[in-house]
C-alpha cells in the first residue's frame, strides 16, 4: 500500500473497537488521524496507540448525533491540520432487546448515532471535499445492513438506512461527475468491546454471532478500501454468505435465525447486575480495540485477501485456463 504520510484521515467512533484499530492502521501508513468519539479516556488511549504506530493524532470529544458538533470538528480539522482526504464513519450504538421491550427513546438514540451520525459525518466531509473535487468517504457497514437479525432491530434498521442514504448519495455524485468516492465496508462479526458496553436486556452476556474476527482484520479492509474505487467491500466470508444468502433464500435465513439468532447472541456467563452501557453516555474507561473473545477470534480472513488481490488471482486463474487451451490449439496446428 502506498504511503499515507501526507493524508488527513478522520474517524468517528475512534475510541474503541474497529474505529480504534482502523486509526492505528492508518497511522502505520504515516497518516495524520483525527479521532472523534464521546469517551475522553478511550480517545486518549487511541491517541497513544496512533502515535506509537508512527502517525500524528488529533483528538476531539463529540457526539456524532449532534450535527453542529460534527461540523465544528470538521472545520477545526481543516484549519489546524489541513484538507481532509479520507473520512471514515464508524460510530455506532446498539440495544440487544426484543422489540416488545424497546422504548421510543432507545430507538431514537440508536438512529441518531448509527444512522444520523453517518449522515452528519458524510455531509460535513462533503462540505470541505466538494470545492476541491477530491476525497474518499468510507461508511463502516455491516452484513446486518442487508439481513436483519432478532434482538437488534434498532441497529439493523439504522444500518439499512445508512445503505439507502449512501446508495442515493453515490448516484448523485456520479451525476455531478464528482471525483469524490464513497464506499461501504460491510463487516462480519468482530471481537470488540461493543458486547461489554452495549445496552442489553438479555439474561446472559451478549456476544457476536460466530465466527468472530479480530478488529485489525476490519481495519485492514477499511484502510485498503479508502484507496480503492470499489462500490462496496465485504470483510469476512460470513458477511458474504449472509448478504448473498439473504438475496436468494431469505425465508431460509428467517428459519435459521429463529434459533441461532437468539442463542448465538448470548454467552454462557450471566449478565452482571451493575453493568454500565454506552447508549446515552460513554462508559468512563479505556476499553481498547479488543473485546473478551481473543481466544476464539480469527486474525486473518482469506475472503478479504482474495478481495484485495482480485486482479492477481483472476490473472492466475485465467492463465491456468487459457495456457493449456493455447497449447492444445498449437498442437493441433
Amino acid at each position: 500500500m502506498a504511503s499515507l504520510s501526507n493524508k488527513i484521515v478522520v474517524i468517528s467512533g475512534a475510541s474503541a473497537g474497529v474505529g480504534r484499530a482502523t486509526a492505528v492502521g492508518f497511522a502505520r501508513q504515516g497518516a495524520t488521524v483525527a479521532l472523534l468519539a464521546r469517551g475522553a479516556k478511550g480517545l486518549e488511549g487511541a491517541r497513544a496507540e496512533v502515535e506509537a504506530a508512527g502517525g500524528k493524532a488529533w483528538v476531539r470529544t463529540l457526539d456524532v448525533a449532534d450535527a453542529q458538533q460534527v461540523d465544528a470538528a470538521a472545520a477545526a480539522i481543516e484549519s489546524e491540520l489541513g484538507p481532509i482526504d479520507i473520512w471514515v464513519n464508524n460510530a455506532m450504538v446498539t440495544v440487544l432487546s426484543p422489540v416488545s421491550q424497546m422504548s421510543a427513546d432507545e430507538y431514537r438514540r440508536v438512529t441518531e448515532v448509527t444512522y444520523l451520525g453517518t449522515v452528519h459525518g458524510t455531509c460535513a466531509a462533503l462540505r470541505h471535499m466538494r470545492p476541491r473535487n477530491r476525497g474518499s468517504i468510507v461508511q463502516v457497514g455491516s452484513a446486518l445492513a442487508y439481513r436483519a437479525i432478532p434482538l437488534q432491530s434498532a441497529y439493523c434498521a439504522a444500518k439499512f438506512a445508512c445503505r439507502g442514504f449512501t446508495d442515493a448519495l453515490r448516484v448523485e455524485l456520479q451525476h455531478e461527475n464528482s471525483a469524490i468516492h464513497v464506499t461501504t465496508v460491510h463487516l462480519a462479526a468482530f471481537n470488540t468491546p461493543q458486547f461489554d458496553w452495549a445496552r442489553t436486556r438479555l439474561e446472559r452476556k451478549p456476544q457476536p454471532l460466530p465466527p468472530v474476527f479480530q478488529p485489525e482484520v476490519a481495519a485492514r479492509g477499511i484502510v485498503w478500501a479508502a484507496g480503492q474505487r470499489r462500490r462496496e467491500v465485504y470483510v469476512g466470508f460470513p458477511a458474504v454468505k449472509t448478504i448473498w444468502g439473504n438475496k436468494f433464500v431469505p425465508a431460509f435465513a428467517d428459519h435459521v435465525l429463529q434459533t441461532q439468532g437468539y442463542d448465538g447472541q448470548k454467552d454462557d456467563q450471566p449478565l452482571p447486575p451493575d453493568r454500565p452501557d454506552n447508549l446515552f453516555e460513554p462508559v468512563d474507561r479505556d476499553m481498547g480495540s479488543h473485546g473478551r473473545f481473543d481466544s476464539e477470534a480469527r486474525d486473518h480472513s482469506g475472503q478479504l485477501w482474495l478481495t484485495m488481490h482480485r486482479g492477481s488471482v483472476t490473472g492466475v486463474i485465467a492463465g491456468a485456463v487459457l495456457l493449456p487451451l493455447a497449447l492444445l490449439l498449437l498442437k493441433k496446428r
